[in-house]
């Protein structure tokens, strides 16, 4: 213990005696310290990560579920050859689904007590499996109310003792007599389930494309410990949440392109009704043929429906362009004149001109923009915008998920030696952090993202003057040159709508994603970020990584990995799978490929189960302990606070209570 010297002790008696209202005695204090030191000699616990999930809902719930193949490993280690594999597959569908597979069961089960019987005791011992690593007051909290004593009584069985062998047994046969057993197997699937991953890290892009991104939201607000690095598009709605109405526009285009205004008008209880009124009115003779939705199903909508989305999505496009223009003139700090366009239009001759290249445009219908004047609204667009924007400010459920993604998001996350974000830290073609100016001040690396993270809270909950510079900064960190979030010099969405010719669409990337793939570049990031580079990770997401074409996710030796594989179907035939997975327990990292997931009714009914392919990246030969961890410093930090705390008592410095 440390030989704390009264002078040191009664200097810090403020903390001391807060302290002991806490651990009023010397024999308070040592359980807590025997308790705190036990614990750190545990495993640590299971972190998994995913990213770039982009509203595919069912894919992501079924990987949450069987946690990347954590407990169809786990079913395997614990019954190994005991079990056809057919029976394993059963299990674990019924870990992942327990409501759905009972009931299923119920049809074709002649003696369902003696199914529910077998079945509670694998579950009992996966649960006793999965639970082993924590102390016995974590996995009590766990345990669900309704059968906390029991399960807790059958958790800590010893499997030799013949002393109480009877009394389980009898707990088995009453739990299923009383007929309790199918509640009772439901809460042992959803807590092995809770067992299974100690730590979620969703490293961003959870909204656009599919069609549930605010069903991923309800699932993460109920997940027992959860972070986001959040993505470009999860800021985009976040603008629209605060009041921005270029980042309002952006999300509804892009949720127009994909047939996706179910989760604006479902899911947050937006009405469209405004926006097809105007757009009828104004594009009613348009066939807006560059603005057909992007569907993977169109048997969903007729005819009828795709011509008015058509309509829809070309005049939000519009009001969106006229929006970005006029914040891009407002903050020429941002250097995006560039992306101002529509005043380089012809509208004579129907051509643009973009760096000094004339180029024909496919459309030349633009009924609301006033070429002497582009980028004014006209008083309709202005109505309209209005209605918009208060009702996506106004929507209780939209503002619920916000503030989520807000109290558990950040630009950027440093936890057990990784660091996860979503997009890159901006570089220039040297390798330097490039540098941006604010308020007569530089920065760049961590300061610019820790500067990002600040003024994107700053726009939505924020009262100052500076609240109207930091909304637009969010449109910014959408599509600026030099967002982390984003990562390109520009985004071509004018271009890939109205220009047939392909090269007018690229959009190069920042030199980060091509340096990423040097040890020495990711060491240097490690370092900038307070990291050591000799055992840490940088954890990535963002860019499709196309393994269709030869492609990996391990990049520069190992020191960062790329786990976004294309969980939207959008991309997968472009990437070839269905996105990537990473699982990081006490044993090493394990990175996870999965095959496209078809639906969740053929995982209950055929149980389809996402086909996976798994990377054992590092193996450690001695298994991470919590007080290798960043929990195991906090925790070190409290033990010392006790371990002074107790030196205060028996040098008379503090009384016991």
């Amino acid at each position: 213990m440390n030989n704390y010297s009264v002078d040191f002790l009664e200097k810090n008696s403020k903390y001391l005696e807060l302290l002991s209202k806490q651990y009023p005695s010397v024999a308070a204090a040592c359980t807590e310290i025997i308790n705190l030191e036990a614990i750190c000699n545990l495993p640590k616990g299971t972190e998994h990560f995913l990213t770039d999930i982009h509203g595919e809902y069912e894919a992501f719930t079924h990987v949450l579920r069987n946690a990347s193949g954590v407990i169809k490993r786990k079913i395997s280690d614990i019954f190994g050859n005991s079990l056809m594999e057919c029976e394993k597959k059963s299990l674990a569908t019924l870990i992942y689904y327990p409501e759905q597979k009972i009931d299923i069961v119920k049809k074709t089960e002649p003696d369902m007590n003696d199914w529910y019987k077998i079945t509670l005791y694998k579950l009992i011992e996966i649960c006793r499996n999965v639970s082993s690593k924590y102390t016995r007051s974590k996995v009590r909290k766990a345990l669900p109310n309704d059968f906390r004593y029991i399960i807790e009584e059958l958790l800590h069985e010893n499997e030799n003792g013949l002393n109480k062998q009877e009394y389980y047994n009898q707990i088995i046969d009453s739990i299923i007599n009383i007929d309790r057993a199918r509640e009772f197997i439901i809460a042992l699937c959803k807590l092995i389930q809770r067992l299974s991953v100690d730590n979620l890290h969703i490293l961003g892009d959870i909204y656009d494309r599919g069609p549930g991104a605010h069903i991923i939201m309800d699932e993460l607000i109920d997940y027992h410990s959860v972070d986001i690095q959040w993505g470009n598009h999860d800021i985009i709605w976040m603008g629209a949440a605060a009041g921005n109405k270029a980042c309002m526009a952006n999300a509804i285009r892009i949720s127009a392109r994909y047939a996706n205004l179910d989760t604006i008008e479902e899911g947050y209880g937006i009405n469209m009704l405004p926006l097809a009124t105007f757009a009828l009115e104004h594009y009613n003779d348009d066939p807006c043929s560059s603005f057909h939705p992007k569907i993977a199903n169109e048997s969903h909508y007729n005819e009828k429906d795709l011509k008015l989305l058509a309509k829809m999505h070309k005049a939000i496009s519009i009001i969106q362009f006229k929006l970005e223009g006029q914040t891009i003139m407002n903050h020429p700090e941002f250097k995006m004149n560039d992306r101002l366009l529509l005043d380089k239009i012809n509208f004579k001759d129907n051509t643009i001109v973009i760096e000094d290249k004339v180029y024909p445009l496919n459309d030349k219908d633009f009924p609301t923009i006033d070429p002497k004047s582009p980028y004014s609204l006209t008083s309709d667009e202005s109505d309209l915008l209005d209605k918009l924007t208060f009702s996506f400010k106004n929507s209780e459920k939209l503002q619920k998920h916000i503030r989520f993604l807000y109290s558990n998001g950040s630009m950027y996350l440093k936890y057990n030696s990784n660091l996860l974000y979503h997009g890159c830290i901006p570089m220039n073609e040297n390798g330097d952090f490039t540098e941006i100016c604010y308020n007569d001040s530089h920065f760049n690396g961590e300061k610019l993202l820790n500067l990002f993270d600040r003024l994107a809270r700053e726009a939505y909950f924020g009262k100052s003057e500076n609240k109207e510079f930091s909304l637009d900064v969010l449109w910014y960190l959408w599509c600026g040159p030099n967002s982390p979030l984003f990562g390109k010099d520009k985004m071509t969405t004018f271009e890939r709508y109205f220009i047939d010719d392909k090269a007018s669409h690229i959009e190069k990337k920042n030199p980060y994603f091509t340096l990423r793939n040097n040890e020495d570049i990711c060491k240097k990031v490690l370092s900038e970020f307070g990291l050591d580079p000799s055992i840490s990770h940088i954890i990535n997401g963002h860019v499709p990584v196309k393994t269709k074409k030869g492609e990996s996710p391990i990049k520069a030796n190992g020191k960062l990995l790329v786990i976004d594989g294309g969980f939207s179907k959008a991309y997968q035939p472009e990437t070839g799978i269905a996105g990537y997975t990473l699982i990081y327990n006490s044993l090493g990292l394990m990175l996870a490929s999965h095959a496209p997931f078809e639906s969740i009714q053929k995982a209950i009914s055929e149980e389809k189960d996402i086909l996976s392919t798994t990377i054992v990246l590092e193996k450690n030969f001695k298994r991470i302990r919590i007080l290798d961890t960043d929990k195991g410093k906090e925790l070190h930090g409290q033990i010392d606070d006790l371990k002074m705390l107790l030196a205060a008592y028996r040098k008379g410095v503090i009384k016991e209570k």
